[in-house]
């Protein structure tokens, strides 16, 4: 029995991978609130990745070298292209002055909503593609666009807190001024004196992360459609790379300002990735190992000249 065009048996298996990742995480690494430091933040990060490296493998070993190599092209695609979104975050964070021991809560309850989005999202594309192929022209286009705007572009807008959404979901939900604890709802009472339902800003906080990564997704999801239009590779490289970041979040946040020019690298890879897809319909389909190669490539060049670059910065 197939879905989506994989056996069940593989859905079942990632399922099981990513809910069992996630019950841990939750009920044994971070069952009590306390700050992750950069130590711990890299062992984390340095699991998922490993489990994401043994899934991989899996899919080389049950679907072949091309499905494996696409794998690890969409993961290493989605990861790098997710770099510019801890930036966000952690101006997200600072602007709601959400205390560090709180933030893996945000984050964790974060990827529950990015799996239930990015499957919608990738769903979408994948029956758009079906049905109208030209759209992935249209996928190859603005990917190119993008990656053209991203060399030109401004610093990111620190006023997180004037956003319209912000504003809107101040003036239409019930919340306290202050933190409850790791809570994102409280019962207080009201001016009648009755206890009702408040949201906290730890809720607001989660609900903008989300938002942003919402934003992210419509760069790095068409991006690895133009790798490959398989849904399981497209979303399975898509989770696991959110997983892997999002554990480095605390490790990355703090040395930021160290990758300032990993930007252009990211712009490249996104140009490269969009005009592969006019490539392969006009000469001919470019090999997943020389995407892979080339991808990795602009990423290496990306990192080593931004820490050459900022080699006299403090940490």
């Amino acid at each position: 029995m197939e879905f989506a065009g994989t056996p069940v048996w593989a859905w079942g298996g990632f399922f099981t991978i990513i809910i069992g990742l996630l019950a841990f995480d939750l009920g044994v690494l971070n069952k009590r609130d306390h700050e992750i430091g950069v130590r711990e933040s890299l062992m984390l990060s340095a699991f998922y990745v490993s489990i994401a490296g043994l899934f991989g493998i899996g899919v080389w070993f049950w679907f072949g070298a091309e499905k494996g190599l696409e794998f690890f092209t969409g993961y290493a695609i989605e990861e790098s292209l997710s770099l510019d979104n801890v930036f966000i975050i952690s101006l997200i964070f600072t602007t709601f002055a959400i205390p560090r021991k709180y933030q893996h809560r945000v984050l964790f309850w974060g990827i529950v909503g990015v799996i239930v989005m990015r499957g919608t999202m990738i769903g979408l594309g994948v029956a758009l593609i079906a049905h109208f192929e030209w759209v992935l022209y249209l996928f190859g286009a603005f990917l190119i666009i993008t990656g053209l705007k991203m060399l030109f572009a401004k610093d990111h807008d620190t006023s997180i807190k004037c956003h319209p959404m912000v504003l809107w979901l101040q003036r239409h939900i019930r919340m306290t001024p202050d933190l409850h604890g790791h809570a994102f709802f409280v019962r207080l009472p009201d001016a009648a004196g009755r206890k009702v339902l408040y949201a906290t800003p730890l809720l607001l906080t989660l609900v903008v992360v989300e938002c942003a990564d919402l934003v992210f997704a419509v760069d790095s999801v068409p991006a690895v459609f133009a790798v490959t239009t398989d849904p399981f590779i497209i979303y399975t490289s898509n989770i696991f790379a959110i997983l892997g970041l999002r554990a480095l979040y605390f490790a990355l946040a703090a040395v930021m300002h160290r990758f300032a020019y990993l930007k252009y690298a990211l712009a490249a890879v996104l140009i490269f990735i969009g005009g592969k897809i006019f490539y392969a319909d006009f000469v001919d389909k470019v090999p997943a190992l020389v995407s892979l190669s080339v991808t990795f490539g602009l990423l290496a060049l990306g990192v080593v000249v931004s820490l050459f670059k900022t080699r006299e910065r403090t940490v």
